[in-house]
This record gives C-alpha cells, sequence and structure tokens, in this order.
C-alpha cells in the first residue's frame, strides 16, 4: 500500500493552515462561465458593468472549484484520501474578479473515527477563501474522508 504525507490522524480538531495564491484571469473567468454558467455578469464585460456587480466576475462555481485546486495542491494529493461525503453551506460573500489572487484558510472543526468503518476517520473542514486584499469571498464547510495510519485489527 501506498505510503502517504498525510493520514487522518493529521487532522486534530483546531487546526488551522493556509496555502494558495492562484490569480483568475479574465480568459479563466469567462471560458469557465461559458461552458457550467453563462449568466452575462460571467461572459459578457459589457453586459456586467450594468449589473449589481459593475463589472466581469467568477462563477461562485469556479470560486469553489480554485479552491478544490489549492487544496489538492496542499495537501489532497498527498493524502490518504477516501473520497467526501459531502460539502455544505457555501457562501459567496464577495465578487471575485479577473485578477484577483486567492487563498484558503482551512480550520478542523471536528474529526472522529468511522463506527462503520473504523479504518477511515471524518474531518470536518471550514475553508475560507480570502482574495489578495485580505478580503474574504467564501467560506464552506465540508467533510472528508481519510485513511487512518494506523487503523486497528
Amino acid at each position: 500500500m501506498k505510503k502517504f504525507r498525510y493520514y487522518w490522524e493529521d487532522f486534530p480538531v483546531g487546526t488551522v493552515c493556509e496555502f494558495g495564491g492562484l490569480t483568475l484571469t479574465k480568459e479563466e473567468i469567462v471560458r469557465f462561465a461559458k461552458q457550467y454558467d453563462p449568466q452575462p455578469f460571467h461572459v459578457d464585460e459589457e453586459a456586467a458593468k450594468r449589473t449589481v456587480f459593475g463589472g466581469l466576475i467568477a462563477s461562485g462555481w469556479q470560486t469553489c472549484a480554485a479552491a478544490m485546486r489549492m487544496m489538492c495542491d496542499a495537501y489532497l494529493l498527498d493524502a490518504a484520501s477516501a473520497g467526501s461525503p459531502g460539502v455544505e453551506n457555501i457562501r459567496w460573500i464577495a465578487p471575485v474578479r479577473p485578477g484577483d489572487t486567492l487563498r484558503v484558510r482551512l480550520t478542523v472543526l471536528e474529526a472522529r473515527v468511522l463506527q462503520s468503518k473504523p479504518h477511515i476517520g471524518l474531518v470536518l473542514n471550514k475553508w475560507e477563501l480570502f482574495n489578495q486584499k485580505d478580503e474574504q469571498v467564501m467560506h464552506m464547510e465540508g467533510y472528508g474522508m481519510f485513511l487512518r495510519r494506523d487503523p486497528p485489527g
């Protein structure tokens, strides 16, 4: 079995870490939106100027995808991840604009072993995304499942 850097035991309650530095360009915002969320304020710069946003903004779903990319780069691709049963409480707090550089603050809220699968631990995280001005643009909570380093039996 492959040895990973991170297992369930590496996510104790109260852990806080920050990572990222992903910049979204205008072209990336428009390309994503044309394929997945083609609302005018995501795909048409002129139309976006006439909206409450006053200009082009990234889709909230692209912001979620950016968070996922940063999580993969920071730890998930080197973790004994067993997937996720879901994400909840997503809130898009401020628009993400072309040229914004995003970073993530992860806080572990809960960690417990699954009774039905004692070789797996469940971790509840809060992810907060900030732009280069330290403005919070999104937050969400979600679960990750990780293999235990030394499972029973």
